[in-house]
C-alpha cells in the first residue's frame, strides 16, 4: 500500500479510533471522519461524504449506529460508489456475525471492483466498559433479554489489529474474517465475571423483551436504538452465533483475547469501581 491518506468511518468509536492510533503509530496518515471531524462526516447527511472520501486510498467502514438498521443497505451503496469513483482502492468493512442486513452490505462492498475484506465480529468486550452496558454495571445491575445462551465476545483491541492488518497488508484481498473470541459466555456468566473481578455486587436480571423495551423507554432512550437493542436480543442472539470461530489466528497468526483477561485488565484501571445512576448513562456506538 502506499502512504496516501486512509480514510476511517466512524474513527471516535469503539473500534474507529483504535484503528487510527494504529495506523498512525505506523506512520500511515488516518483521517478520522465523524460529526465532529475536520472535515465533519454524518452518515445521515451525504453532502458531508465527498470531502471527507476525497485523496483517501483506503477505508475503514463503520457504519453508525449498525448495519442492521434500514436504510444501511442503501448508505454503503453509496458511500462505497462515492469512495470508487474517488479513487479509494481498498475498502474493510466492519460487519456484524448473525445479521442478515449486514450481509447485504457486505455483498455490495464486494461487488465494488475494488480491494475489499469483510471483518464480520461477534458482540464486543467493551460493550460492558465503553457502551450502554457500563451505566448498568455501575449501578449494580444489568437487566437483559439474553436468556441462557452463549455469546464468543469479541475484543476491539483484536478487531482492530485485523481492521489494520487488512488495511495495511495486501494478503487480505478477498477475505472474510470471522471474529469470535476463544469461548462462549452468558450475558449472566458475563455480569458474574465482572462481580467476582471488581468484588462488587452487581445482579444480573433476566427480562421478557417486552420488558426490555419498556425499560429502555422509560430511560428515553433514543427509538432508533430501542429497535436495535430489542433486535439484536430478539434475532441475532438467537444461539445461531454461539460457536466461536478462528478469524482472529487466521488474519493475525494468534489467538483472540478472553473475555475473562478484558476483565482483568478494565477492573485494574478502576473503572468498574464507581457508582452511578443508570439512568445517566447513554447508549454507546456498537461500533
Amino acid at each position: 500500500m502506499s502512504t496516501r491518506t486512509t480514510l476511517v468511518l466512524g474513527g471516535t468509536g469503539k473500534t474507529g479510533r483504535r484503528v487510527v492510533e494504529r495506523l498512525r503509530s505506523r506512520g500511515v496518515p488516518a483521517r478520522v471522519a465523524s460529526r465532529s471531524g475536520e472535515p465533519p462526516f454524518d452518515w445521515g447527511d451525504p453532502a458531508t461524504w465527498q470531502a471527507a472520501v476525497a485523496g483517501a486510498d483506503a477505508v475503514y467502514i463503520a457504519y453508525y449506529p449498525d448495519l442492521a438498521v434500514q436504510g444501511a443497505a442503501d448508505a454503503i451503496r453509496s458511500l462505497t460508489g462515492l469512495a470508487v469513483t474517488n479513487g479509494v482502492r481498498r475498502l474493510v468493512l466492519l460487519s456484524g456475525r448473525g445479521e442478515p442486513e449486514a450481509q447485504r452490505c457486505e455483498h455490495i462492498v464486494r461487488l465494488s471492483g475494488v480491494e475489499w475484506t469483510l471483518v464480520r465480529a461477534s458482540w464486543f468486550n467493551q460493550n460492558f466498559s465503553e457502551g450502554y452496558l457500563l451505566a448498568p454495571l455501575l449501578a449494580g445491575e444489568v437487566a437483559l433479554p439474553a436468556g441462557s445462551i452463549g455469546e464468543p465476545f469479541v475484543d476491539a483491541d483484536d478487531v482492530a489489529d485485523v481492521a489494520v492488518a487488512a488495511l495495511t497488508e495486501d494478503r487480505h484481498h478477498t477475505r472474510l474474517y470471522e471474529l469470535t473470541g476463544p469461548r462462549l459466555w452468558t450475558f449472566a456468566e458475563a455480569v458474574a465475571e465482572v462481580a467476582r473481578v471488581t468484588g462488587r455486587d452487581i445482579r444480573y436480571t433476566e427480562l421478557s423483551s417486552a420488558a426490555y423495551v419498556s425499560m429502555l423507554r422509560r430511560a428515553d432512550v433514543p427509538p432508533v436504538f430501542v429497535g436495535l437493542l430489542a433486535y439484536l436480543f430478539a434475532e441475532v442472539l438467537d444461539g445461531r452465533n454461539a460457536s466461536v470461530t478462528d478469524g482472529v489466528m487466521q488474519a493475525l497468526g494468534r489467538p483472540p483475547r478472553d473475555f475473562a483477561d478484558y476483565v482483568r485488565d478494565t477492573a485494574r484501571a478502576g473503572l468498574w469501581n464507581v457508582t452511578h445512576d443508570a439512568r445517566a448513562g447513554t447508549i454507546g456506538y456498537l461500533a
